[in-house]
């Protein structure tokens, strides 16, 4: 009798564990795709496409400064 009320214990063990198993898994897909989506570079343009216009028309007259300062000298 002991022997089956050990394996029943085992069994309820192993269960448990199975169950801890799945749901940290499952939070971790969860953080994973909120990480995903956070740092998805077309998606956070379409969020802030007027900021991503702003710096990069700055970013345009910087260089175009930049190369006419090199062949006015």
């Amino acid at each position: 009798m002991s022997t089956n009320t050990q394996v029943q214990n085992l069994e309820m063990r192993a269960m448990e564990q199975r169950n801890n198993l799945h749901q940290t898994v499952a939070e971790l897909k969860h953080k994973v795709s909120g990480v995903r989506e956070r740092f998805d570079i077309k998606q956070n343009i379409r969020r802030h496409a007027m900021l991503a216009a702003l710096i990069s028309a700055g970013l345009i007259v910087l260089s175009s400064i930049a190369i006419v300062r090199l062949f006015d000298r």
